[in-house]
């Protein structure tokens, strides 16, 4: 696994990606660390976009972790319903907000364990407010831009699995990258190498593309 691409591959994968998404931030919009758990929750099976759209009216309405920890399922539900999944997403939204005052004193936690108590919030969720958060180095955020490009990069052995996709990652790439390098994954999933129209002719990660190299940019 470790001997897909090497180093000097990696670093000009990383360079190149850097130079086409300088910023390399979450495009979720937020003001405190709760709203960003939150957004993340909400993202789930959601667009950003639509996240975004419905973040400022919840919030408004419930403008503090209180608020939200008093918060009438149903009534969340309403501001949330565009987003999917909405009766799961606001039980998990009320119910972590009273968790955190609870047990973590309204701040959210900076460590995996205490994350994945949070009711809704799995690795992925965990990992970005490491990151984005508490700039922990070497996280993974194994999202499905990232499993996928990352898998017909090469960087991985081509699972699907969110896990050791993440796993695999953090064995080849630098600990102070990984965190904005899942962010460019996205931005480029979105932009270039979208899932069912990749445009393969004009990747600028063609000379380090295992997908390119076999195809020759066919889908």
């Amino acid at each position: 696994m470790n001997q897909r691409k090497s180093p000097e591959q990696i670093q000009a994968i990383i360079e190149e990606l850097k130079k086409l998404y300088p910023e390399g931030i979450c495009s979720l919009e937020y003001e405190k660390d709760y709203e960003l758990l939150f957004s993340v929750r909400l993202a789930a099976q959601c667009t950003d976009e639509r996240v975004n759209q419905v973040t400022p009216a919840l919030f408004a309405r419930f403008p503090t972790l209180e608020a939200l920890a008093k918060a009438d399922i149903a009534e969340v539900e309403q501001y949330i319903h565009s987003t999917g999944f909405f009766r799961a997403k606001a039980r998990d939204i009320v119910l972590a907000s009273q968790m955190l005052l609870s047990e973590y004193g309204g701040k959210v936690p900076d460590t995996m364990e205490a994350l994945l108590k949070l009711p809704g919030v799995g690795r992925k969720t965990a990992n970005l407010i490491l990151g984005d958060v508490y700039h922990v180095p070497g996280v993974v955020v194994a999202d499905t831009h990232c499993i996928r490009i990352t898998g017909l990069l090469g960087l991985t052995d081509g699972t699907k699995d969110p896990q050791k996709v993440e796993m695999q990652l953090r064995e080849v790439l630098p600990p102070e990258e990984s965190n904005d390098f899942c962010h460019r994954m996205v931005l480029h999933g979105r932009a270039v190498c979208i899932a069912r129209r990749p445009q393969c002719q004009s990747c600028t990660l063609r000379p380090w593309c295992d997908h390119f190299a076999k195809n020759g940019g066919e889908g």
